[in-house]
């Protein structure tokens, strides 16, 4: 018996408007700034009309990605509300695989912009096993004091009684064919901008360490010394990687693509003893990558942020059973390597319209 499971950043599934670029110039979108507008009223006609005329060419993607997958169970990132994601299934996943996901599952995390962590679920798998909801549990309330992980090197980041998970750690007990699984959807903290020289990435890792030490807690404390032996997988957007692809080049002499392992990341925390298996390292180096990130010419690379983490038992079952990255919905502005490009989505933009700026990650994992 066996079941496809999927995680997928779906950036930014919202159902409301951003006015606050009227004001904010940080915040409007690159477009607006193009246009002369002085009446916040006028500003609000624009950014209606802009951002209606692009979603639904992005949520066609983003439907064409998922259902690409082909899981039976998809753990989803940036959702903003139970209602925004009824809204997209219904209006947009629907036309695509019919009544695949009726049972959802939201709940509100800590993130200042509203977007959340989720998990759609399908009746029965593929092969007809059926997929039974036990419990849900979140753990957004956490903070660093109760788990005893503020470290000083948290200082002038958080403080001892903050929430741990700037999202949440979403855990969903589920039984297929009888089989339990442990479901745990995360999004950890984001790298954001470089800060006081400091580049985006190290100033915020301990963030991120933090979120890892506590989802490792969570699991831990909860099966003790049956860890080893229980099912559970952890599927989410870690904003972190172990390693990346460095680009070089240019498109007229051509692209190079180097390799580059890091010294640090926290997904060492949660990968270390072999606690979890990262599933997507039984794919070529050269083609584990989630994401494009650019900043221009002189930084661009390509790395993994998308994660499927395989408990033990889990993961000595069918070892040799590789996970796929669904590429599609990427924009046209991505390079890919030699042989791994892919026929785009219709419509696809050099940057937008796209289904994401991250790539699904899916994989089936053999219970029995």
């Amino acid at each position: 018996m066996s079941l496809r499971i999927a995680t997928f950043n779906t950036e930014n599934l919202l159902k409301r408007f951003d006015f606050s670029g009227f004001r904010n110039q940080l915040r409007q979108d690159r477009v607006a700034q193009l246009f002369e507008i002085e009446k916040e009223a006028e500003y609000r006609q624009v950014e209606i009309a802009r951002t209606i005329s692009l979603t639904d060419d992005t949520r066609q993607m983003t439907a064409l990605a998922i259902a690409e997958t082909d899981a039976d169970i998809v753990c989803l990132q940036e959702v903003e509300d139970l209602a925004t994601l009824n809204a997209f299934e219904y209006g947009y996943l629907y036309k695509m695989v019919g009544s695949g996901y009726r049972h959802k599952y939201v709940v509100e995390g800590n993130d200042s912009r509203g977007i959340d962590v989720a998990v759609m679920m399908r009746e029965t798998t593929r092969d007809g096993a059926p997929i039974e909801f036990v419990r849900m549990q979140s753990h957004a309330h956490l903070t660093y004091e109760a788990l005893g992980l503020y470290r000083p090197e948290l200082d002038g980041l958080a403080q001892p009684n903050d929430r741990i998970f700037k999202r949440d750690c979403l855990e969903i007990d589920v039984r297929i064919g009888g089989v339990p699984l442990t479901i745990y959807c995360v999004h950890f903290k984001s790298m954001g901008s470089p800060r006081d020289g400091i580049d985006g990435r190290t100033w915020t890792m301990p963030i991120r360490m933090a979120e890892a030490r506590a989802l490792r807690r969570i699991i831990s404390d909860r099966f003790g010394d049956h860890v080893d032996r229980k099912r559970f997988v952890i599927c989410g957007d870690f904003n972190d990687y172990r390693e990346r692809v460095v680009i070089g080049g240019d498109q007229r002499n051509g692209y190079t693509f180097t390799p580059v392992r890091e010294r640090e990341s926290s997904l060492d925390i949660l990968l270390r003893d072999g606690f979890v298996e990262n599933v997507v390292e039984r794919r070529d180096e050269m083609d584990r990558w989630t994401l494009y990130h650019t900043r221009g010419p002189q930084e661009r690379h390509l790395c993994q942020l998308d994660y499927i983490l395989l408990s033990p038992a889990l993961s000595r079952v069918g070892p040799g059973i590789k996970p796929e990255i669904v590429r599609a919905g990427q924009p046209w502005r991505t390079i890919f390597p030699p042989g791994q490009a892919v026929e785009r989505y219709p419509r696809t933009g050099w940057d937008r319209p796209k289904a994401s700026d991250h790539c699904p990650v899916v994989t089936e994992i053999l219970l029995a």
